[in-house]
């Protein structure tokens, strides 16, 4: 199992039906992104231009009961976020989505991603003697938007203008007194999409709410779009598409749910394709092949289909964890015993293939190691569905220092020791690639390789983890 966190999920709905529940609209959709964050959640209501919100810690059921979300009435447009962070403790602060007031009314928003000049911005705000209440990336845009606003004349060119001034990878859902604003970074790195629920348009971070909610998914928002919805209908602007493009590899592996797709590929078909490859470059002979759930699991069918070894259940996950037993940091070892367990009828006794999506600190595979050995598994082969993680990722995954990766400091031998396998194989850079050849744009693959898609050398990158993120 990764120990990896998910990233940040994100939705917006614009209706121009009255007799359409966009408050439950909004919460049921967030249930298809819980996947993304379990640290907090929130939704803001747009009623004729007064905007009415909750956030809180938790799970959404812990996050928005009931009765706050009768509280927040109803309205036209309305906007949700899953959060989770990479800081080690989260403010109320800087949970989402954030609303504040200036000069124009109120304006609502929220991201997926991380900004690597958020240093940098934040300093030439403080100059301007703006007053922060949180330490996140949200609110520094929020006021780059209200600073342009004053100068144009729409929200539409107050957007552009503020992120133009971002570097980083985000994914923005706002919305203005009569907008909702869906706005992708230029790369692409976190993904956006679009489409209908009825009759109402919803924004959102993948495509699986639309599915889930029996809804219709229009297309993914392009790399440096912004997409503008209003009573008039959709609006799209791409001055500031074209370029470069570097979709989070990731996504593939891990953050996206397998029934999503994502710029034109099927995650779970990749993954499966992943699994497939493995099993050409690092065969052995076993009596079955299992996956670590949840992200594992699609690999190793994959792995299964390809080798002709029989798929079995190895491993069951604990799937009633909320925040609670998320949030405690003192005793890990313990925490991923009740996390985990092996299932002894079919392993004990076999040759057993055990399929992870990635490696980042190894005390989560040696753990699950361990977990076989004591049901009774003959021999543990550790196959790895992606590439060595080597490089930490200072655009939105929960990543230490390079220095407790332990893929980069020891070598493949040395790993597959520590964690007490019998072998030990990963899938190769270039097989990596191969997974969703289909993606109509390139890939970051920067944790795998070193390679990052933009400059991260600015004084953001020694503090990323010192701050509280905001994603």
């Amino acid at each position: 199992m990764s120990e990896l966190h998910d990233e940040c999920g994100v939705f917006g709905i614009f209706t121009n039906d009255a007799s359409v529940n966009i408050v439950e609209e909004t919460y049921l959709s967030l249930y298809a992104l819980q996947h993304r964050g379990q640290v907090g959640a929130g939704i803001a209501v747009n009623n004729n231009g007064n905007i009415i919100y909750h956030k809180d810690f938790g799970m959404i059921p812990e996050a928005l009961p009931e009765r706050e979300l009768l509280r927040l009435g109803s309205g036209r447009i309305a906007i949700g976020h899953v959060k989770y962070s990479s800081g080690e403790q989260v403010d109320h602060e800087n949970l989402a989505p954030l609303v504040m007031r200036y000069i124009k009314g109120q304006l609502a928003l929220c991201i997926n991603g991380a900004l690597t000049n958020y240093h940098e911005l934040r300093n030439d705000l403080n100059q301007g003697a703006a007053i922060f209440q949180s330490n996140g990336d949200t609110e520094v845009i929020a006021y780059l938007i209200a600073r342009a606003r004053i100068n144009t004349s729409s929200i539409e060119e107050a957007v552009r203008q503020a992120v133009c001034r971002l570097n980083g990878a985000y994914a923005l859902v706002m919305m203005s007194p009569s907008k909702l604003i869906g706005v992708r970074d230029p790369m692409g790195i976190r993904p956006l999409c679009y489409g209908k629920i009825g009759s109402s348009y919803v924004i959102a971070s993948e495509s699986c709410v639309f599915d889930s909610m029996g809804g219709e998914f229009i297309r993914d928002i392009q790399p440096g779009e912004m997409l503008v919805i209003d009573s008039e209908g959709v609006h799209s602007y791409t001055d500031d598409c074209g370029g470069k493009t570097a979709l989070c590899m990731f996504e593939y592996v891990f953050f996206s749910r397998p029934d999503s797709v994502v710029d034109g590929v099927s995650v779970n078909q990749a993954r499966q394709r992943a699994g497939k490859l493995l099993a050409k470059q690092h065969p052995v002979e076993a009596d079955i092949v299992c996956g670590v759930p949840d992200c594992g699991i699609e690999s190793a069918i994959g792995y299964a289909m390809e080798s002709g070894i029989p798929y079995a259940t190895g491993l069951i996950k604990n799937k009633y964890i909320g925040r609670a037993f998320n949030d405690r940091k003192k005793n890990s070892e313990y925490l991923m015993r009740i996390k985990l367990n092996a299932l002894k009828n079919n392993v004990n006794g076999k040759r057993v293939i055990v399929i992870d999506d990635s490696i980042l600190k190894g005390k989560t595979s040696r753990h699950i190691v361990e977990l076989l050995r004591n049901a009774g598994a003959k021999e543990i082969h550790m196959r790895i569905a992606s590439p060595p993680f080597i490089s930490p990722c200072y655009l939105n995954s929960d990543t230490t220092s390079k220095d407790k990766l332990i893929a980069s400091t020891k070598s493949i031998d040395e790993m597959r020791d520590y964690m007490g396998a019998d072998s030990l194989g990963f899938l190769s850079v270039e097989s990596m690639r191969e997974i969703a050849k289909e993606s109509k744009l390139g890939f970051c693959d920067a944790c795998f390789t070193g390679n990052y898609p933009m400059d991260v050398s600015d004084t953001s990158r020694e503090d990323k983890y010192s701050r509280k993120i905001e994603s």
